[in-house]
C-alpha cells in the first residue's frame, strides 16, 4: 500500500467521521436548499424496482473478466500459472512454488 493511498483512506475517513458527527446539520442544511425534495422526486418517478434490478445486474455483467488486462498493468502485475500467486514485476519464477512462469 502506497503512502498516498494511506493519506487518502485517512482523509476519507475524516471526512466520514465529520459528516456523522454533524448529519442533522448536513441533513438540515439539505432540506433548506431543496435537494431531499428533488431527489424524492427522481425517486418516485426513475428509481423502481426494475430500473434497479436492470443497474445492479449491469454493474455485474460489465465488470472486466479476471484475465482481460490492459497492457500497462500486465507489465506490473502477472498470475502464475500453476498456483495462481499474484506476482508483482517482471520476475521470471514464481516466489510461491517456485515454478517457471
Amino acid at each position: 500500500m502506497t503512502l498516498g493511498l494511506r493519506k487518502l483512506i485517512v482523509i476519507c475517513l475524516v471526512g466520514v467521521v465529520f459528516l456523522a458527527a454533524n448529519a442533522m446539520i448536513v441533513a438540515s442544511w439539505l432540506q433548506e436548499r431543496g435537494v431531499i425534495d428533488v431527489a424524492r422526486d427522481i425517486r418516485k418517478d426513475f428509481l423502481t424496482g426494475t430500473a434497479i434490478t436492470i443497474i445492479v445486474a449491469l454493474l455485474i455483467l460489465l465488470v472486466r473478466p479476471r484475465g482481460a488486462a490492459t497492457a500497462e498493468s500486465q507489465k506490473w502485475f502477472g498470475r502464475c500459472p500453476v498456483c495462481d500467486h499474484v506476482l508483482l514485476g517482471r520476475g521470471s519464477y514464481c516466489s510461491a512454488c517456485g515454478s517457471k512462469v
